[in-house]
């Protein structure tokens, strides 16, 4: 049966799951398998990918290329005119042409490829029943009868028919342009309503904010809602960075400029008395071998490089704008729980009637015993124990797992620790939730700092047909709520020392860096309609305390020192309370500083939190949009700002943020897609990664964009001394453009994937206005172009008297591209020496240039190349000549590494302020 011809919303829930033969366990995977193949993948249609034909005959659309076709094509007809043979010229920029196109061609599709291999584990997952067993899939794998899984920050991955629901709320405006979330139901509805109207449906690419449900797929792909509208669309034009249009900007600079240069050497060779059909060719040539128009490729795919390397190190870049930011963070703002700890969290100690019981065990295994006064007690004895256990297992979402004999958790680690407590008092959560069944629930949101489920006769005093609400959440909340407390088994006023009993119980655990969760309970003898938030804000009991332990990542005070060696700060925001998040600090050894909670931070100006904000080093009790005003506090103090983030309403701050990070494990579908870069392990660790590949990457560029200019523009000093001095060229038009073949394409790509040197992390923060090029940098462009393009015509001009014009040329010819290929070594660092980076490192690079002057030799030595090239055979001495020549450059800049590593490094890192009298 077509599914698209059902209207689904009509349906009930077993009729819709009838429809799509599935059943509330989930398909197979046999069954699943089947239908991907039947229905195919979940994806709308994309952006459809050139052929690689098309993508060959792109790299003509340029104009240089139409000049330098217009020059092989005067070439050829000039044949049949001058009588000269200079179709050999034609033949040598056609094959130069299609050589350049080839090298483009696959360097683009290498882009590409790199390109759709971070797209793909950027993906979107989902949360599906199959076999019986929650699994979380690959969005694009889910098929119509696949039974979903919803919850507060999901992006809806298919169109599906509701089957249950708890306070679900979806904002709906990318299919319906409505802000407004819509509250669902499950009634089935009249054949004829509206989109807008179906509140029993949930659609491909609307996003729950609050609540959960579970669905059944009923159409995928193209098929659904958004599918319709999407196959309608144009293609969206994807908008280049701020660093590629500024590697654009800087290109069409130099096309006029270089293009200037070889109006020039026409100029200068006409006066000298060259014929202009030579000097025509010569400055074409001059213009297309000096020119970078293939920059914005390269920089494309040093990026597209960068980024794998950075997805190896769980850092998955969404935004290629982060790259480029990542090198000037200064302030990093990051979660503590399963960031800068591990998140596997174990209920180590309860309070409860004024005794403290000691847990033990490990991780999530089932196991342990409990203590009190260090003597082992049953809790099964104590009904007060078991109710606080008890309500921790019922006011919960998640589950405990079992795979290959080894237990697990499915669901937040907090809410899986109060699961694993239970089980150790035998209190097992499937058969709690058979005999208390929940009829209503309240889902957790980080500003109320609680959650809340209702269910029946589910306390010591419910009498027949009582219901209870079970409350879980922080200290200082669930006391405000609380009028009443369990003493001994029985209900009492909560009196002012019961409070300073509690508080200071939660101040002891949080001192032990024990994450402290609150429990307490309400009794309704009566109770119609839905849960609201009136009905637990007042007169609650308060049954105890559990903490947990969830230790810091063992790499995380690593990290942390080492953003302090880079000159990053490091800010830690927490929704634990104070005594708990300054006992983690101490742990991880963040810098001193002040603690301020969300309390005292509410009552702060904007103005009053920017003064202060350099001095705080830790945020607890911290609601997700107080997170934005942090970031807004330290942008207005130039901060350069990174921040992590999870939760739906995490998703202001991370737009906020110069780099918004979001959890890949933990993290929501809003916070993903709001962010620039996901982490795939949710470690702090590898946000410090990323931030030392985001510098090296930029480090490759630069390095790139130096061999690139500093090559080309020697080309042209060379030309125009010799043509000024010399009266002739050095290097024939054909000679200009090998030159460029085997220079910028040799060193290009693998300067790009030069390996990090370790001192990423020793250098400061780039300032945000420094971009590729600065001072320092254009300097030594200008120098080093200057003494290569010198020694080049020092040699020629030497040779040019002494032997055949030929033999001059050729001998010029190799002496430019020996200096370059050296040169290629040399810019892999303005500031290190080739052997302290490791002469063997860039493996590419030395493969690259090995090839490069196998192929030189073949110009100078291979009779059919040398009559294309015009060159001659050159002696041993010809040869020691040009080794000297290179060599001795290379070896001065190395030495001036060795002698004055910063000579090039001023406005690298900060802006160079000229002081005016």
């Amino acid at each position: 049966m077509e599914n698209s011809r059902i209207f689904w919303h009509s349906l009930t829930s077993e009729e819709a799951i009838s429809k799509t033969a599935s059943r509330i366990s989930g398909l197979t995977e046999e069954e699943a398998k089947e239908r991907l193949a039947r229905y195919g993948a979940n994806e709308l249609i994309g952006k459809k990918k050139p052929p690689l034909i098309i993508v060959f005959l792109r790299q003509f659309l340029n104009p240089l290329i139409y000049v330098l076709l217009a020059a092989g094509i005067i070439s050829l007809v000039s044949q049949f005119f001058t009588g000269e043979e200079h179709y050999i010229d034609a033949i040598v920029i056609f094959g130069v042409i299609i050589l350049n196109a080839v090298i483009g061609t696959f360097q683009e599709s290498q882009a590409e490829k790199a390109m759709e291999a971070l797209l793909e584990m950027a993906a979107p997952k989902a949360k599906v029943r199959r076999d019986g067993n929650i699994e979380t899939i690959p969005a694009r794998e889910i098929v119509p009868g696949d039974i979903i899984l919803f919850e507060a920050g999901d992006k809806v991955p298919a169109d599906a028919r509701l089957l249950g629901s708890a306070n679900l709320k979806v904002n709906e405006s990318a299919l319906t342009g409505e802000s407004i979330p819509v509250e669902k139901q499950l009634v089935p509805l009249a054949e004829d309503a509206i989109i807008a109207e179906r509140v029993n449906m949930l659609f491909t690419s609307t996003i729950i904010t609050s609540g959960r449900a579970t669905g059944v797929a009923v159409l995928t792909g193209v098929k659904t809602e958004i599918g319709k509208i999407a196959t309608g669309l144009e293609e969206v034009k994807e908008e280049d960075t701020p660093l590629q249009r500024n590697i654009k900007k800087l290109s069409q600079y130099l096309v006029f400029l270089f293009l200037g240069v070889s109006a020039l050497l026409v100029v200068v060779g006409w006066l000298q008395g060259l014929e202009l059909f030579d000097l025509f060719l010569l400055a074409v040539a001059a213009a297309v071998a000096s020119i970078p128009e293939g920059l914005p490729a390269v920089v494309t795919v040093v990026l597209a490089i960068g980024m794998r390397a950075m997805a190896h190190r769980n850092s998955i870049i969404r935004r290629l704008v982060a790259v480029e930011t990542l090198g000037s963070a200064t302030v990093i703002c990051s979660d503590k729980t399963g960031t800068l700890t591990v998140n596997q969290m174990t209920v180590r100690r309860l309070f409860t009637n004024g005794n403290y019981i000691e847990v033990t065990g490990e991780g999530y295994e089932p196991k342990g015993e409990f203590k009190q006064d260090g003597k082992n007690i049953n809790p099964a004895e104590d009904k007060q124990i078991m109710l606080l256990l008890r309500a921790g297992a019922l006011c919960n979402d998640s589950s405990l797992t079992k795979s290959n004999e080894k237990h697990g958790i499915f669901g937040d680690p907090t809410e899986g620790a109060l699961v694993v407590a239970a089980a150790k008092a035998g209190l097992n959560k499937a058969d709690l939730e058979e005999a208390y069944p929940r009829e209503d629930e309240l889902p957790f949101a980080s500003e109320k700092q609680y959650m809340v489920t209702l269910h029946y006769m589910a306390t010591l005093h419910a009498a027949e047909g009582h219901k209870t609400a079970y409350i879980k959440g922080s200290v200082e909340k669930i006391l405000t709520y609380s009028q009443h407390i369990l003493k001994n088994g029985q209900v009492a006023v909560m009196t002012e020392s019961d409070y300073a009993r509690i508080a200071a119980a939660a101040m002891k655990m949080g001192q032990d860096a024990l994450r402290v969760i609150a429990l307490a309970y309400r009794d309704f003898p009566q109770k119609s309609g839905k849960l609201t938030d009136n009905d637990i804000q007042d007169n609650l009991t308060f049954i105890g305390l559990a903490g947990m332990a969830d230790p810091p990542r063992h790499e995380a005070k690593e990290a942390v020192a080492l953003c302090q060696q880079a000159g990053i700060k490091v800010k830690m925001i927490t929704g634990d309370n104070r005594i708990t998040a300054e006992s983690v600090a101490r742990q991880i050894n963040l810098p001193p500083g002040k603690t301020v909670t969300g309390a005292e931070l509410q009552k702060m100006s904007d103005e009053e939190l920017a003064a202060e904000i350099e001095n705080i080093s830790v945020f607890a009790r911290i609601e997700p949009l107080h997170k934005l005003r942090i970031v807004n506090a330290l942008k207005v103090n130039g901060e350069i700002v990174a921040m992590t983030g999870d939760g739906v309403n995490d998703a202001p701050a991370l737009k906020a943020a110069d780099i918004g990070i979001a959890m890949g494990i933990a993290g929501t579908d809003v916070a993903k897609e709001a962010s620039d870069m996901v982490l795939a392990d949710d470690n702090f660790a590898s946000v410090v990664a990323a931030v030392e590949e985001g510098r090296a990457i930029f480090n490759r560029l630069r390095n790139v964009l130096f061999y690139t200019l500093n090559t080309n523009l020697s080309e042209l000093v060379t030309l125009i001394l010799a043509l000024t001095f010399v009266g002739q060229s050095p290097l024939l038009a054909v000679q200009i453009l090998w030159v460029n073949l085997v220079t910028d394409t040799a060193g290009d790509i693998p300067l790009g994937m030069e390996p990090k040197f370790g001192d990423e992390l020793k250098q400061p923060p780039r300032h945000c206005s420094i971009g590729l090029i600065y001072p320092g940098l254009f300097v030594r462009i200008a120098v080093m172009a200057i003494l290569i393009g010198l020694g080049t015509f020092l040699i020629f001009r030497w040779a040019e008297p002494r032997m055949s014009i030929e033999e001059a040329r050729t001998l010029a010819f190799c002496t430019i591209v020996a200096f370059e290929w050296l040169m290629a070594f040399s810019a892999r660092s303005d500031e290190y020496t080739v052997f302290r980076l490791g002469v063997f490192r860039n493996r590419a690079l030395i493969i690259s240039i090995g090839l490069a002057v196998w192929l030189q030799i073949a110009v100078v030595y291979l009779p059919f190349l040398q009559t294309a090239f015009k060159t001659v055979p050159l002696t041993l001495n010809d040869w020691g000549i040009v080794v000297l020549a290179a060599g001795g450059l290379f070896a001065l800049e190395e030495i001036r590494k060795a002698l004055f590593p910063k000579l090039y490094c001023f406005g690298k890192y900060k802006p160079i302020k000229i002081k005016h009298d």
